[in-house]
Formats: structure tokens, C-alpha cells, sequence
């Protein structure tokens, strides 16, 4: 199937537009209260149209954790193409308002906007307040926050950034139309659905001791199949290429709930490293016949051999040859599924720094750093693309990508062009950091990361232009009209530190 410019924009699904009316309630420096109501644009079908705002008010509601939250929904058709699953699903937008929210109400307090967070957000062990009555278009599950680095990222974000200095210096910017700014956010999200994805994996081995590992979880582009072979060979003690992977075919995979929910290292991962126990336990319950041991459990899997603990040992080429054509002949395989009653959420601190035109409104984003808690990263080099690409993908989202329509649902910029994506030569220095922590219940620790590093590039470039500029932008994208009428709005003073 090939659409044409025009059908991608009229036929294909979109992100879903909301207003967004939070309320925040807070004694001292700390938030007690907070509501939000929510109207979500699904256009002109339902696709996703209860689930994306009920994780996007779970998330949004979520990351400072008032004890006393409301939640009220609704979702409205329009004349207008349909809305559906997108990156982010809903909580980059309910994260956005209230991180906005957040600054503002420090700056009215007088506190500082980073001690006013730190103060607020979800802590270690604290059980998540909404996490049972919003779940997925049904009732969910509880859960506790059992591993963070959140506190560590913004640290690391402070000092990497240079925040604080910046931001005094920008206080007395003088002269000239351009302004710098310089802006933080945080965020959290998810790694799938509690009580809902289940993914499986089957791991066969072969007589020249290599494996085969079959896995219904889709690579997208993300090292899903990379990562999740590493993840074998992690538990089977040999390099990643004795592993043949085959992912996607529901021919002969086993099921997978799909590359979704932020899901696939966490869930998929874990049916794979069950598998993989499941293998290694076999392969030393024969190579301790062939070493003449009664404890099989006492060999060690490492550089593709069986060690016992006196040096002896047979290799895994020895030990699949013997399986299969000497002794107590039998395939050496198995399949394991897996699923979670938790969706362990990862952490992360955003950073932007902007120049901000006040007489034309035009913002130029200069840097972005994300400092991010994924739990344990097994692929640092994908890691790092997923955030690079979730971070391209949010400035678009922020800045400058808008699909407008007119009273009648025509859509009016279906051509880029008027429908401005970031180039290649217009992209900002990106940088990326892990903190890494060790989640319980994640495959050797690990946690999300994909979207995520969607998340946190609104509110980190709305915090940088009110730091240029003192005007608050609320409305995304942050257009260069949007940005100049908010300017004139806050006359008599639109330069205001000049």
C-alpha cells in the first residue's frame, strides 16, 4: 500500500490533540492535591481514544504523586482524520502541562524550580496513588516505585549544563533582539502493561553449539534483536553471534504482544532470559553426565564451555553433539512466556537551551540533553539512538510540527513545507547520559527507554524560552506567532530584561 503526501497526512493516524486544565494544590512546598481534566481529539474513529488519555492522565498525575488526585476525561469526535498510537501515547502531552505547572507555581512561591520538584516527585518505595483505578480501559494494578535515579539525572543535568550559572547570567542579558535561555524538565513513563502484555521466546540449540532464538517481538528499527540476543547469550556465556534470531514470522515464532508500550527489552526480554535459564539448565544437566558429576549445578556456562570447578570442561559444540547423536539423545531447547503485574517506570531529566528572537518570536534550539534512568542498559549504543531519535521526534512536536484544519475538517497543510520537520542541518547539539540502576523485576535490571526520551523536550523548551523571555507558552507547537503574540501580550515589557 502507498499513499501519497497528502493521504499520509488525511489517511494515516496522528497524534491525539488535548486540552489540558490541570489543578495543583500545594501547602508549604509541598503538593497536596492536584486534578486534571482532560478533552481528547480522537478525530473522526475512536482508535485509542479512551486508553491514550488514561495514560496520559496516569502519567501526568502520577510523576509528582498527590495524594489526593481527580481525573476527569473526555474524548470527542471531530471531523477530522482519526488519532491512534504514537510515541508517547499521551503522556508527553499530560507531562507537558504539568511540568509548565510546576515552574510556574515555584516562580509565584519564590522557590527554586528544581527544589520545588525534588520536594514533589515520585520517590523510591512510594506506592503510585492511581495506578490501580486507571489502568489499561480497565481496572490495573498497584504498584510501588522500586528503583529511580531521577534525583542522580537531574544532578548530573545541572552540572553538565552549566544550569544555574546560565541562568543567572541570562537575568541580565542587555541589548539586541536575540535572548538565551536555558530550561529543564522531568519525567517518567512505563515499561508495558501490567497485567496485559505477555510476550514468549523459544531457544533451540544446534550440534555445533550455536542457537537458534525465535522471538514474536518485531525490531523496528530499535536493536530489539540485538538486544535481545545479548540477552541469551548473557545467561548461555557466549558471544552474540552463536545466536540466529528470528523474530516476527507467526509462521513458526511464538507470540508476542507486539512492539508497543514501550515493552519489548522488559517483557520480551524477560521470556527470553527464561528460555535461556531453561537452556542453560539442560546443557549442564548433560555436560555433568559427560564430566562423570553429580552436580550439575556446580558448572559454570562461560567462552562457550561447561567448567566444573575442579577446570574440567567439555565445550558447548561437545556437549549439543553428544545430546543429539551419542548419549541420552534428546534436543537441547526450550519456550518460555512471560508477563508482568508491573510497569516499572524509567526516570529522566531533560535539558534545552534556546536564543529566542523577541522581535520576530523565533526560536532557535541550540542544545538538548537528556539524562536518563532506564534500569540497566544492555545496548548503550541503541539506547542512545532511541533517545537521540525520541528527542528528534519531540523537538518536532514542540517547535514546530502542526496539522491544521479549517471549520470544516479540510485538512490546510497536508505538504511539507507548511508543515515544517526538523532537517538534518537544522537539528541542535544532542546529548545523552544514562544513570543506571538495577530494576527487581527487569531482565539483568533493565527498564524502558523508547519513549521516554519523548517526554521531557516540551516542557524543557517552554522552561528555556520563559527563561529568555519571561513569557509562558501553553500552546504547543511553540510557533513563531505563538511565541511574538505572547511577547506583546506581556507589554508594556516584551524584551523584559532588556
Amino acid at each position: 500500500m502507498e499513499y501519497t503526501r497528502r493521504q499520509e497526512f488525511t489517511s494515516s493516524r496522528s497524534r491525539h490533540p488535548q486540552i489540558i486544565e490541570y489543578r495543583v494544590g500545594v501547602t508549604g512546598d509541598k503538593v497536596v492535591a492536584a486534578s486534571l481534566y482532560l478533552i481528547g481529539d480522537t478525530g473522526a474513529y475512536g482508535c485509542h481514544g479512551l486508553t491514550v488519555q488514561m495514560v496520559g492522565g496516569f502519567k501526568g498525575l502520577t510523576l509528582y504523586n498527590a495524594p489526593n488526585s481527580l481525573f476527569v476525561c473526555d474524548v470527542v469526535y471531530t471531523n477530522t482524520p482519526p488519532a491512534g498510537a504514537y510515541r508517547g501515547y499521551g503522556a508527553m502531552q499530560c507531562q507537558f502541562g504539568i511540568e509548565v505547572l510546576m515552574e510556574e507555581i515555584a516562580e509565584k512561591l519564590g522557590l527554586d524550580v528544581v527544589a520545588f520538584k525534588r520536594a514533589n516527585w515520585l520517590k523510591l518505595g512510594e506506592q503510585m496513588h492511581l495506578s490501580k483505578v486507571l489502568g489499561e480501559g480497565r481496572e490495573g494494578f498497584a504498584q510501588t516505585l522500586d528503583s529511580s535515579g531521577l534525583g542522580t539525572c537531574v544532578e548530573i543535568g545541572l552540572e553538565a549544563t552549566d544550569f544555574y550559572a546560565k541562568r543567572r547570567a541570562h537575568r541580565y542579558q542587555k541589548g539586541g533582539a536575540v535572548r538565551k535561555g536555558i530550561g529543564m524538565s522531568v519525567m517518567m513513563h512505563g515499561s508495558g502493561i501490567a497485567g496485559l502484555d505477555m510476550a514468549a521466546a523459544t531457544l533451540k540449540m544446534n550440534d555445533d553449539g550455536s542457537f537458534n532464538l525465535l522471538v514474536g517481538a518485531t525490531d523496528l528499527g530499535t536493536g530489539s534483536d540485538t538486544i535481545l540476543a545479548q540477552i541469551a547469550a548473557e545467561v548461555l556465556g557466549i558471544p552474540v553471534d552463536d545466536l540466529i534470531v528470528y523474530s516476527s514470522d507467526t509462521d513458526f515464532t511464538p507470540f508476542d504482544k507486539g512492539a508497543y508500550a514501550s515493552s519489548t527489552t522488559y517483557i520480551s526480554g524477560g521470556a527470553v532470559r527464561k528460555a535461556a535459564l531453561k537452556v542453560r539448565r539442560q546443557i549442564q544437566d548433560h555436560a555433568a553426565l559427560m564430566l562423570e558429576t553429580d552436580r550439575p549445578d556446580s558448572l559454570v556456562l562461560q567462552d562457550r564451555r561447561a567448567v566444573a570447578p575442579d577446570g574440567r570442561s567439555a565445550t558447548l559444540e561437545e556437549v549439543a553433539l553428544s545430546s543429539l547423536h551419542q548419549r541420552d539423545q534428546h534436543q537441547i531447547m526450550a519456550t518460555a512466556s512471560h508477563m508482568s503485574y508491573r510497569s516499572p517506570p524509567p526516570t529522566a531529566a531533560q535539558f534545552a537551551e534556546v536564543a529566542v528572537d523577541v522581535e520576530t518570536g523565533q526560536i532557535t534550539v541550540e542544545r538538548l540533553l537528556m539524562v536518563v534512568d532506564c534500569g540497566r542498559v544492555i545496548n548503550p549504543v541503541t539506547a542512545a539512538g532511541q533517545v537521540e531519535g525520541g528527542m528528534a521526534q519531540a523537538l518536532g512536536f514542540a517547535h514546530s510540527e502542526e496539522m491544521l484544519y479549517d471549520a470544516a475538517g479540510k485538512p490546510l497543510n497536508p505538504r511539507f513545507g507548511p508543515y515544517h520537520f526538523y532537517k538534518a542541518n537544522e537539528m541542535p547539539v544532542m546529548d545523552v547520559i544514562f544513570v543506571q540502576t538495577d530494576e527487581p523485576s527487569g531482565p539483568f535490571g533493565a527498564k524502558s527507554v523508547s519513549e521516554i526520551a519523548t517526554d521531557g523536550v516540551a516542557p524543557a523548551l517552554a522552561s528555556a524560552v520563559h527563561d529568555a523571555t519571561g513569557v509562558w507558552i501553553r500552546e504547543l507547537p511553540c510557533t513563531p506567532e505563538r511565541v511574538w503574540g505572547a511577547l506583546h501580550r506581556a507589554k508594556p515589557n516584551p524584551g523584559w530584561r532588556t
